[in-house]
């Protein structure tokens, strides 16, 4: 059977018990659903939540799907320490294509709204947080057609839905939606679009990855299931879908069309973005009998974990390309604008080169490199401080990037503020800390450590505890 999300959900109840939790009590859209994530993060839990009884609406919900690396790397076929301890090799070295089926034989066509019919109201859309402007799709893929090339283009953009047929979307930065949108509307066109919900979390994963060039996001999907993920025409346009989706969303984007959109709260956990952007009518709305909507706790962990982890393996790609010595990479998922990378560094140069390749992956989220030795655990904070405070020189290790990040976007420092709640987009700075001793031959202060054969040859069970003064032969 083909990987769809009811066969990772069914894969997590049978491996991870407790790892899947129903919620059949009445769940208000606005609040309700992030609020049971937001209560089980301040309980340390983080199960994912299936919510069957959304007030207003006869679809089921599911969301805090991938607010655990265990989970995330069930989705895509790894131990924990594969997805989490850098690798470039998240994917699979297998090409699986997209392969069409028929119509027939795609569940996502078991039920199709047209006209009238179409009313994005009947789906569980919720509000996130208190000051959101409104409801948001957060695990929504947009799937587009570049005009130029003809390739089919995914990925997930910001949604803010207005009413029951239009919503907004939010391009930005290198986002390839956005050169999609703007090649249309230079020919006076709209731009056909249909927005992908709900769909196994490899699927999500080719979303967001960083293909070169515009393009091929259902080939890296497929490389991610380990399978081809199947497709299926789109009713209103020539577009591809996945076939076994729980709900596409087909319409175009309006040319020379523009709305307020947001506030939203961000992965940064600030409220920032917004304005003027592009309106998608909803022309076409068709889904399983049953479908299952599902949602991204916005602001939230998962929010945070889906965004740091997959960028792990495009990081470590593109510089281990640069730099032969690279031993690890870490986006930390509480501060994901951070990275930390380990390298056996040849020339003094090699951390500088290194850093900026990472910039140059994740130029609108990253503005923290910091470059360590390969002596250094860059999963322990600890180890990470101790490597800053005493191989970096701040007045020669320490380069700032002016203009970095910008204008405008998700991170609250790419804007200015005034004392009456205007704000104007501007550009922010990127840092890189060069936290490594001096490249050979010199020679640098030896580490202090008792061998590490000789550590691991303690038995711990032999320091048997004190409990009583008696134990203390000196005390008498």
């Amino acid at each position: 059977m083909p990987k769809d999300l009811r066969s990772f959900m069914a894969e997590v109840v049978q491996q991870q018990p407790g790892g899947l939790r129903r919620v059949d009590v009445p769940v208000d859209r606005r609040f309700g659903i992030n609020a049971y994530g937001v209560r089980a993060e301040r309980e340390h839990e983080y199960p994912a939540l299936l919510f069957t009884n959304v007030m207003g609406s006869e679809v089921s919900c599911v969301t805090n799907l991938l607010a655990t690396p265990e989970r995330m790397a069930l989705a895509l076929g790894r131990t924990v320490d594969e997805l989490t301890k850098s690798s470039d090799r998240i994917e699979s070295p297998q090409a699986h294509p997209p392969v069409e089926v028929a119509a027939g034989d795609a569940p996502v066509k078991e039920i199709v709204w047209r006209g009238d019919e179409v009313d994005l109201g009947k789906l569980p859309i919720p509000v996130h947080n208190a000051l959101d402007g409104g409801p948001f799709l957060t695990a929504a893929v947009a799937v587009m057609r570049d005009p130029e090339s003809g390739k089919i283009n995914a990925g997930i953009y910001r949604h803010h839905v207005y009413d029951d047929r239009h919503m907004g979307v939010w391009f930005f930065g290198s986002h390839h939606g956005g050169t999609i949108h703007r090649r249309y509307e230079g020919k006076g066109e709209p731009t056909p679009v249909a927005i992908v919900i709900g769909h196994h979390p490899a699927f999500l994963m080719g979303a967001v990855s960083r293909v070169p060039g515009i393009g091929g996001e259902y080939d890296a999907a497929g490389s991610f299931l380990g399978e081809s993920l199947e497709v299926v025409p789109a009713e209103t346009s020539d577009l591809l879908v996945p076939a076994r989706a729980e709900i596409v969303l087909e319409g175009v984007i309006l040319p020379a069309e523009e709305r307020e959109e947001g506030p939203f709260a961000e992965w940064p956990g600030h409220y920032v973005g917004g304005g003027p952007k592009p309106v998608i009518r909803i022309d076409a709305i068709t889904m399983r009998r049953d479908a299952i909507f599902q949602d991204i706790q916005a602001s939230g962990r998962e929010h945070r974990l889906m965004g740091a982890l997959p960028r792990i393996s495009s990081i470590h790609k593109n510089v281990g390309q640069v730099i032969p010595g690279l031993k690890a990479v870490n986006v930390p998922v509480y501060a994901r604008m951070h990275c930390y990378l380990s390298i056996k560094k040849e020339q003094d140069n090699d951390p500088v080169r290194a850093a900026t390749t990472a910039l140059n992956t994740e130029p609108e989220n990253l503005r923290m490199v910091v470059v360590v030795d390969d002596d250094i655990d860059i999963y322990n904070e600890e180890e990470m401080a101790w490597a800053i405070g005493t191989r970096m020189d701040a007045a020669q290790d320490l380069l700032v990037i002016p203009a970095w990040n910008g204008p405008g976007g998700l991170l609250p420092t790419n804007w200015g503020y005034d004392k009456d709640g205007g704000r104007t987009a501007r550009r922010s700075s990127a840092v890189i800390m060069d936290a490594t001793k001096p490249a050979p031959p010199v020679q640098f202060p030896v580490r202090a450590q008792v061998p590490p054969e000789v550590v691991d040859a303690v038995d711990l069970a032999s320091a048997v505890s004190v409990t009583e003064p008696g134990g203390l032969p000196w005390l008498g």
